[in-house]
């Protein structure tokens, strides 16, 4: 693997050619708001993890249309205060997996909400969230479920979900609400974006290698998947491009970013070829916060930082979360 999109320089200055819909606000808060006719109805149960330094909670709450979606919620033991929360969301085909291996930000010294992803778990952690929507004839994956149609597409219901999850984190009595950080790596990256463009008060965004960003770009500048999964359905459904582009300009990071105000870190990795670094500097340059950094990872592919990440976090996310 080399390096194969823009020099660096030009990353650096890179704007993205996804045309934003003129409905793009109306149609979120639509979309937000049905969810929240439906109670959130957040529920927290102890579970035994054989762990002495968390306390641990299987979740249920109502996401998208009311329907059920799982999490954890993980907390330092012995915790009797309202703490900072850290909302994450997963990776493509992965699910909320073992409580067990959710302990980072639990022993930073603060609350810790992992969403499952609704009708995956099944790739390299298990989930416990199916999705009961229905879609037209779609390439196997999640990129094409419902493309025909934003109100239709799969990520408008996980974005909702991920809204979701934010409210009922911030309902639970041993979180302080008000400072409230979310993050992820690859989808979960791509979610975190979506849910800094439509969430307020948000005191930090940590978007690792970002998924679902600058899709007219993505979809044509890597043959990796998941993005591939959108050229295969076209390579069949042909004469649907500007039909598809448009469902996913509702969905592009590039957008949320540009309505996003938190301080925010990313990453990019210039050999990831998953997430092209174009793309993941597309919604990058586009943010509109004042405070944003990158990390950039010169040789390595999506992995990106990975552990070494992991400690960047460590070091910018308590000064932000803790205030």
């Amino acid at each position: 693997m080399t390096q194969f999109d823009l020099p660096l320089d030009q990353l650096r200055t890179y704007r993205s050619a996804s045309v934003e819909p003129e409905d793009f606000d109306a149609f979120w808060a639509k979309t937000l708001g049905e969810a929240r006719t439906h109670a959130l109805d957040a529920r927290f149960e102890a579970v035994p993890t054989g762990l002495s330094t968390v306390e641990t909670f299987d979740v249920t709450f109502a996401g998208f249309d009311g329907q059920p979606v799982k999490g954890w919620f993980v907390l330092p033991a012995g915790t009797s205060q309202p703490l900072p929360v850290v909302v994450e969301f997963l990776g493509y085909g992965g699910g909320r997996g073992l409580p067990h291996t959710h302990l980072l930000w639990a022993s930073a010294g603060f609350a810790h909400f992992v969403m499952d992803t609704r009708g995956q778990g099944s790739g390299w952690a298990t989930g416990d969230t199916p999705d009961p929507v229905g879609s037209a004839p779609s390439f196997p994956g999640f990129m094409t479920r419902g493309v025909e149609d934003p109100y239709t597409y799969y990520y408008r219901r996980l974005f909702t979900d991920a809204v979701r999850a934010v409210e009922a984190a911030r309902s639970h009595p041993l979180v302080d609400a008000s400072r409230t950080a979310v993050t992820g790596v690859s989808q979960g990256g791509g979610i975190t974006l979506a849910v800094a463009g439509l969430v307020r008060n948000l005191v930090a965004v940590a978007a690792d290698v970002p998924f679902l960003c600058d899709f007219p770009r993505a979809t044509t500048v890597t043959d990796r998947a998941p993005y591939r999964e959108i050229g295969s359905y076209l390579k069949t459904h042909r004469g649907r491009v500007a039909l598809v582009r448009e469902t996913l300009s509702y969905f592009d990071g590039v957008h949320f970013a540009a309505r996003a105000s938190a301080p925010a870190l990313f990453s990019t990795a210039l050999e990831d070829l998953t997430c092209p670094p174009s793309t993941v500097f597309a919604a990058f340059n586009a943010y509109a916060g004042d405070e944003k950094a990158i990390e950039v990872y010169d040789f390595n592919d999506h992995e990106g930082g990975g552990a070494f990440q992991q400690a960047a976090q460590l070091r910018w996310l308590p000064g932000r979360l803790r205030g």
